[in-house]
């Protein structure tokens, strides 16, 4: 019995099964050339997501929080609500802690630079430099809450700036902080790192002219990019600490003239004060708010009237009452 054409028993002649197998075989490498160069979308990195702008160097990490925490300090939150990063917690206090510092001096700055100085070949992309509480008064938030800033925190943004102040909010700090020139030799009672400001700016940044003034949003907790902490050579950053380690300044003094000059550090001008709205919209994705005003925003934050915030805050207030506040998360 003969066979139709096209019948199942129909065999192709070997040349077009060959041709067929070849298209083939070029379709699935141009297809993984295609996807090999195609451009990385910054914008799906929205909320800290953008885990695909960079390598790590050994398959580290790629998003760091550093911490500088004392012994016995609740760090629980990091881990509740950012499960995805890494932590490297650093306990000032305890010789014996599995992260510490070579002395405890100089506040946060001590730790942050112990971490760079110890990790400088092998950086993550995208790293927070951070307090350990959660409920803080200086947490660019109304409620001192320092989860949402964090989960609002933009990754592509830091891509593109590199260095990038957790705060918006002008007070404390902006525009004008300290008067190295004019006020040295003049000491404040308060904390104030004025008087001393130029001398030691001297000695951190050699060479450099002291400038007349220096303004940046308080209180030392910043990120920055592989790619910016890597535009200082690690020699630099060895300096900075061996200040701080030879230094006669008390611990306070020490730690805020290093606050007052990490934007210095990571290429800024001395004053390094953003539109209060701008920066919201920038570094938090908070972008419908209302700032009559260049240095704050209506809703946002309010300077507290006590650097301690009370117990059993934001429930309790200021002299125990019950309030409405409660946490967004």
């Amino acid at each position: 019995m003969k066979r139709r054409p096209g019948g199942a028993g129909r065999r192709l002649p070997v040349r077009p099964r060959f041709l067929i197998a070849a298209l083939a075989l070029l379709l699935f490498f141009v297809a993984i050339l295609h996807r090999l160069s195609a451009p990385i979308d910054a914008a799906a990195g929205v909320g800290g997501g953008a885990d695909e702008l960079a390598a790590t160097p050994g398959g580290g990490p790629r998003k760091t929080f550093v911490i500088a925490s004392l012994k016995d300090d609740d760090t629980e939150w990091l881990y509740t609500y950012f499960p995805d990063w890494d932590k490297r917690q650093y306990v000032v206090n305890d010789p014996e802690a599995a992260l510490t510092v070579p002395a405890n001096k100089g506040r946060e700055s001590m730790v942050y630079l112990t971490f760079i100085i110890d990790n400088y070949e092998n950086l993550p992309p995208y790293m927070l430099f951070i307090h350990s509480y959660r409920w803080q008064w200086h947490n660019d938030d109304p409620i001192y809450d320092g989860v949402p800033p964090l989960k609002n925190f933009q990754i592509p943004y830091l891509e593109k700036e590199g260095y990038v102040n957790l705060r918006c909010v002008w007070v404390l700090g902006c525009p004008s902080e300290i008067k190295p020139i004019q006020e040295a030799g003049h000491h404040r009672e308060q904390v104030h790192a004025g008087d001393v400001y130029a001398e030691a700016f001297g000695e951190l940044f050699p060479g450099k002219p002291v400038p007349d003034v220096v303004g940046v949003s308080c209180c030392a907790q910043f990120a920055a990019s592989r790619a910016k902490i890597l535009e200082r050579p690690k020699s630099d950053y060895e300096h900075y600490r061996n200040w701080l380690l030879n230094s006669p300044l008390e611990d306070a003094i020490s730690g805020r003239i290093l606050e007052y000059s990490w934007h210095m550090i990571f290429g800024k001008e001395p004053v390094y004060c953003p539109r209060a709205e701008d920066c919201y919209c920038n570094v938090f994705g908070l972008c419908d708010l209302n700032c009559p005003k260049e240095d704050s925003c209506e809703g946002r934050y309010q300077l507290p009237p006590y650097s301690t915030l009370p117990q059993g805050w934001p429930e309790k207030g200021w002299n125990g009452e019950e309030t409405n506040r409660s946490a967004e998360y």
